[in-house]
């Protein structure tokens, strides 16, 4: 039999481990500098690019993205060319898939905290870095599948099909829910609107959690649990039911995020109906993954990289169970907006994933530098106080979950809400909130140590090197199943099949459910009172957007009694159909604005948002200072958004687009009007005059300010139907 040498290449792999370390460091930084907010929410007062609403979204991209991102690469190439018996296909494109996915990752942490968002959850970033990731992703699954087909090796291992599954899948995910019409280089517009726009975007939303966070990762668990144990995956038929039912199953669960919404019923029940039944092959991998370990648990006691193995897969087993459990109707109208879904939502990042990347980079690392880890005593540090880090974060926000719950539901005896003022829960939860940081400081110094220990590590070792190897030529077999062959073991040298009845698995569920919701116009009904947002309620909203307010506020009251009495009237479809992207929310830090319209003062929401707690005393809502300064709202926009808003089906006339200016300022106006019923308003405005007269600056009315945006589009809130008064506070 003919021998062939070749190079692995590991020097692509030692940069994507690189970076993912730089990145995990900072993600999580950024995460701990957001727990921080909690405790002292003016911590960074009068920063804008500090603020909460703009860093949460560069924290949730950088940890998943960047850090975990960065590890999927490293381990994908490390394991793929010795699973295939061949080096990469292609320098070049490999190059392209690293440089171009740091591109993406800088571009995240420029514009995000300037306030470029589209806020969508774990989309946010705009559309030319839409288009980017989409052409690095794309050049990631071209280098893949000619590697396939390049092996030396006959049949794809199980490792391979998750990664197969997981490039088709989130090459559809982010096309779809990306679609958008720009209106400038920064600044889109989801061409979907209201219920449409929420499923889809909680379609990508949840298949992001399972094909970028979770379906790799499995692939990765499949490869290196058995590497580094030094033992047989438990059960190669398991392994195969655990693919194909979980690759399935996942693309149909995406509504339970929205349960209880103005989402169709039939689409809700759908999403739960397939979450329970994700139990079975998400619990089959876990069992798999611990199974293989079976005779290594001496190994396991004395290996500090087992050992984060171990608590990687319980932890995706805890998280797969809560998943399908929070889908439950009844428990989901206990746990959502509350904090109990941050908790969970940490089980699967900090334990499965965080846990499973630094033990492949433990494993990883010295191997190619040719050395021992520096330290095993570190690493076991590094564990025990990682393990300490999730335990404080994550249990303290489970409590902080329920109590959350039975604040906001509970009544007195004569009918009325027993804590009104919304602000009450928030209080009762700060002790939480310590905790949690505490948990986020011991985790991040793990993280911390790990980078010493590798640090260390490397510099002991060599330099890393491509690596020789050797394997016998693939003898080609004939296309057709040989005599004896079960159609599973002939598909797994067939890898462009696989990759088709993979892709058609996992469209099955999202075409069932969301083409009926945007083709059928009976899932939406019209409300004809509601009406387009004038021009300076559009400007107000993107301001919104840019402030990521949606990050601690929602906008959507769900049929429950203490909804109704707390905000007003539960949410109808038909009020969010110009609404472009939906901003229903997934946590309430704050309460809920869908009834805000009119229940407060012009002048309130002025001294709301530059001083949250001179209005809301022991408020943890940070200050928005820079929305008052003296310099102009930029409306050079307007007329382009509109016009772009019209193509989506919003009926701005022609007349409307041009005098657009003409009526922001009329309504700004008025809005400044409306201030100076505030004596203290009127003297420091008069005061700010005459100090810029000093200065010899300009000096910008309030009604040109971004501010009176803002208040424009907070009174608009629920206005367009009628609610009865309520005891928002």
């Amino acid at each position: 039999m003919e021998m062939q040498q070749f190079y692995y290449d590991n020097k692509i792999v030692k940069k994507f481990l690189y970076a993912s370390l730089l990145y995990g460091v900072i993600g999580m930084l950024v995460g701990l500098l957001l727990a921080l907010m909690f405790i002292f929410p003016n911590i960074t007062d009068n920063i804008p690019w500090l603020s909460f609403g703009r860093l949460r979204p560069l924290h949730t991209n950088a940890v998943i993205f960047a850090f975990v991102g960065n590890a999927i690469f490293g381990g994908v190439y490390y394991s793929l060319q010795r699973l295939l018996k061949t080096r990469m296909y292609s320098n070049v494109l490999s190059s392209i898939n690293f440089w171009g996915w740091q591109l993406v990752i800088i571009s995240a942490v420029l514009t995000l905290p300037l306030g470029y968002t589209s806020s969508k959850e774990y989309a946010e970033l705009e559309w030319p870095i839409d288009i980017l990731i989409a052409i690095v992703w794309v050049v990631f699954g071209i280098n893949m599948i000619m590697t396939i087909l390049r092996r030396r090796e006959r049949h794809l291992y199980v490792a391979i099909w998750f990664y197969l599954a997981t490039f088709v899948t989130v090459a559809v995910l982010h096309i779809f829910n990306s679609l958008e019409l720009p209106v400038s280089a920064f600044k889109s517009y989801s061409v979907y609107a209201g219920v449409q726009d929420a499923l889809v975007q909680w379609w990508y939303g949840h298949n992001a959690v399972a094909f970028f966070l979770t379906t790799p990762f499995l692939g990765l668990m499949y490869y290196y649990l058995p590497k580094i144990a030094n033992r047989p995956v438990y059960s190669y038929r398991l392994s195969i039911v655990h693919f194909w039912s979980l690759i399935f199953l996942y693309i149909w669960a995406g509504p339970h995020h929205l349960l209880y919404s103005a989402l169709p019923e039939w689409a809700q029940n759908l999403g739960v109906v397939f979450s329970i039944m994700l139990i079975a092959p998400s619990w089959g991998g876990m069992i798999n993954g611990l199974l293989t370990l079976r005779g290594a648990w001496d190994k396991v006691r004395t290996e500090p990289i087992l050992k984060f193995f171990v608590v990687a897969i319980t932890g995706y087993g805890m998280a797969t169970f809560e998943g399908p459990m929070l889908s439950l109707k009844n428990v989901n109208a206990i746990a959502h907006y509350t904090d109990w879904i941050v908790a969970h939502v940490h089980v699967g990042a900090l334990a499965w994933n965080g846990f499973m990347t630094f033990a492949i980079i433990y494993w990883l690392l010295p191997k190619m530098t040719k050395t021992q880890l520096y330290s095993k005593g570190l690493a076991n540090f590094h564990f025990w106080i990682g393990t300490l880090g999730i335990i404080l974060y994550t249990i303290p926000l489970y409590v902080a979950g329920f109590n959350q719950h039975l604040m906001w539901k509970d009544f007195n005896p004569d009918g009325t809400l027993k804590y009104g003022n919304f602000l009450e829960t928030v209080t009762a939860i700060m002790p939480m909130y310590y905790m949690r940081a505490i948990g986020g400081a011991l985790y991040v110094t793990g993280v911390l140590i790990m980078v010493y220990n590798i640090y260390k590590t490397v510099k002991a070792g060599q330099k890393v090197e491509d690596e020789l190897a050797e394997a016998p030529a693939l003898i080609k077999m004939a296309s057709n199943r040989v005599r004896g062959e079960k159609f599973h073991s002939w598909l797994e040298r067939k890898p462009i099949q696989l990759t088709v009845l993979a892709t058609v698995a996992i469209l099955i569920g999202g075409i069932v459910q969301i083409v009926p919701t945007i083709v059928v116009k009976s899932n939406i009904p019209t409300i004809t009172s509601v009406k387009p947002y004038t021009p300076l309620e559009l400007e107000g909203r993107d301001l919104y957007i840019r402030e990521g307010c949606v990050g601690c506020h929602s906008q959507m009251i769900r049929p429950f009694r203490s909804e109704v009495e707390r905000y007003g009237e539960y949410s109808k479809s038909g009020e969010y159909v110009y609404d472009h992207p939906f901003l229903w929310g997934s946590k309430r830090t704050g309460p809920d604005l869908m009834r805000v319209g009119g229940k407060y003062s012009d002048n309130w929401h002025f001294n709301h948002m530059y001083d949250p707690q001179s209005t809301s005393p022991g408020s943890i809502m940070p200050g928005y200072k820079w929305l008052f300064e003296n310099k102009r709202l930029d409306i050079s926009h307007i007329e382009d958004k509109m016009r772009v808003m019209a193509k989506l089906g919003v009926p701005y006339t022609d007349e409307e687009i041009a005098d657009a200016k003409k009526n922001m300022e009329a309504q700004a106006k008025q809005i400044e009007e409306n201030l100076k019923n505030d004596p203290d308003f009127v003297k420091s405005y008069e005061e700010s005059k005459k100090n810029a007269a000093v200065r010899g600056e300009e000096f910008v009315p309030m009604s040109d300010r971004e501010i009176t945006a803002l208040i424009a589009y907070l009174q608009r809130l629920g206005t367009d139907i009628k609610v009865k008064e309520t005891v928002q506070k």
